[in-house]
């Protein structure tokens, strides 16, 4: 099924967010939508899919004129979403949420749950989830398995038009090989798929046709066949961007040292973390790696183990134990840990700085706004102010917004985990740069990253995590994508 956009343009007040954008996306092709943060990517996405509405401009489906006044005739049309941010409901189980709307009933008009775990079953055996049970609760999932679980439940609407917005982000390289068969299956049988992702390999890999946004504005269509990375991110950012150079700031005095620390997902970690160390956790979904890094910063209890810094032994029970000892942590799920979705920009930066906005005693909102536009600046936050509420920003923008808290504090150790989760290629390689800036000032950093270029460009020293236990340490000189994968998976 086609469908074309003409002349697209939302206005919220104080900000153009879409201006004049004219997009045909033709039946069975995969079309990549790409732009830095703020470019209007997810705005177009939410009309769409019938979360709002254009101030002006038309969408024909089939040469038809359509309406989409909300999601629920959007999914009437057979348009179907993955929203970067996760729509599921903790408290609900797999089965409740993939099916939310639309359960089998029975005669009677109850649910008829048989059914229902019989579909979601399928969907799971489809995205090779085998290991989970339909009536799983929800909020026992990871993170990657959430997102999966956002897949499934776009599947089971049987789109016509699939519209994918960052669904790579929290999953690893099986995960999204598993997405690329499905998507290459639904092309086959005409559905048409508008893919938004911030890395260039998958575009390359996956994508007939790719469009790129600017600041709302429409910039041009490409064959992929015809155009290359170089060339979009050029169009995206208007600048040519270099990788950051390998570091070499690592000095030989231990700044973290961690000893058999164990805990619910994991055991008996041993690792250490050098002055201007940069050191890669690696591992597939399920393996640990997130939970040894809550265990380090309080946010976890560990059930055993010690916890080193500077040489002296801390306790680290408490979020608030791990902030005073020197320990920042940048979480995974940006949007229930990494912000206060209600509150202000400048307040979401200086949350965990309040001291460094005193005068006399006394809150200075005109030191906050200070630091807070120092941060905006340097990470290219956009914002119409810094009074917006974080909330109201896209992804990426969040967690830009969210290391800035971090590099305001300052800690010794910082874990960064996904740390380029739903941020655009320009401001990936301004936080990769940032992270060598502080590796140079004598920081400790622990990376988490699904992303194995990511892990191969920054770290040091990456450690393979599978079934909660570090299996392998490898050095920057040695490590590939292949030895890493081969570790994490017991090859």
């Amino acid at each position: 099924m086609s469908l074309e956009l003409h002349h697209i343009t939302r206005r919220f007040p104080g900000v153009t967010a879409l201006d004049d954008i004219s997009i045909c996306i033709r039946e069975g092709e995969v079309h990549a939508l790409c732009g830095e943060n703020g470019a209007g990517k997810s705005t177009l996405i939410n009309i769409i899919s019938g979360n709002l509405q254009p101030t002006s401009g038309e969408i024909h489906m089939n040469g038809t004129l359509l309406l989409i006044e909300n999601p629920l005739q959007a999914l009437s049309r057979g348009i179907a979403v993955v929203h970067q941010e996760k729509s599921l409901v903790d408290t609900l189980s797999i089965a409740e949420n993939i099916f939310a709307g639309q359960q089998p009933t029975n005669k009677w008009g109850f649910i008829d749950f048989k059914k229902l775990y019989r579909q979601t079953k399928a969907l799971l055996e489809r995205l090779q989830l085998t290991n989970l049970s339909p009536d799983t609760c929800v909020a026992r999932l990871s993170s990657a398995q959430k997102q999966m679980i956002e897949i499934a439940k776009a599947l089971s609407k049987n789109p016509s038009i699939l519209l994918l917005d960052e669904p790579t982000a929290s999953i690893t390289e099986k995960e999204t090989q598993l997405l690329f068969g499905i998507i290459r299956q639904l092309k086959s049988q005409g559905v048409s798929i508008i893919y938004i992702s911030h890395r260039m390999a998958e575009i390359f890999s996956i994508a007939d046709k790719v469009s790129v946004l600017k600041d709302g504005k429409y910039q041009g269509t490409k064959e992929i066949s015809d155009t290359n990375i170089d060339e979009l991110i050029r169009l995206m950012v208007g600048r040519n961007i270099a990788a950051p150079a390998a570091g070499d700031a690592v000095q030989n005095e231990i700044l973290l040292n961690v000893k058999g620390l164990s805990g619910n997902g994991f055991k008996n970690i041993h690792l250490t973390i050098r002055k201007g160390e940069i050191v890669g956790l690696a591992g597939l979904i399920g393996s640990g790696r997130t939970e040894i890094a809550k265990a380090l910063f309080g946010a976890i209890p560990a059930t055993g183990g010690e916890i080193w810094l500077h040489g002296k032994k801390v306790i680290v029970k408490k979020i608030a134990q791990a902030i005073r000892a020197g320990i920042g942590y940048l979480p995974e799920e940006r949007k229930t840990e990494g912000i206060f979705g209600m509150m202000t920009v400048e307040e979401n930066i200086i949350s965990a700085s309040l001291h460094s906005v005193r005068n006399k005693g006394w809150f200075s909102r005109k030191k906050m706004s200070a630091i807070a536009g120092h941060y905006k600046e340097e990470l290219r936050i956009t914002t119409t102010s810094l009074r917006q509420k974080i909330n109201t920003l896209s992804g990426g923008n969040q967690q830009k917004i969210v290391f800035a808290k971090w590099l305001l504090r300052s800690p010794e150790i910082l874990i960064v985990d996904e740390p380029t989760h739903g941020v655009d290629i320009g401001a990936k390689f301004e936080i990769y740069k940032l992270l060598r800036q502080k590796a140079a000032e004598g920081k400790g950093i622990l990376l988490i990253s699904s992303e194995l270029p990511e892990l191969l460009l920054l770290s040091d020293t990456i450690l393979v995590v599978r079934s909660g236990a570090i299996v392998e340490k490898m050095a920057r000189a040695t490590a590939t994508e292949e030895n890493i994968m081969q570790a994490a998976c017991g090859f």
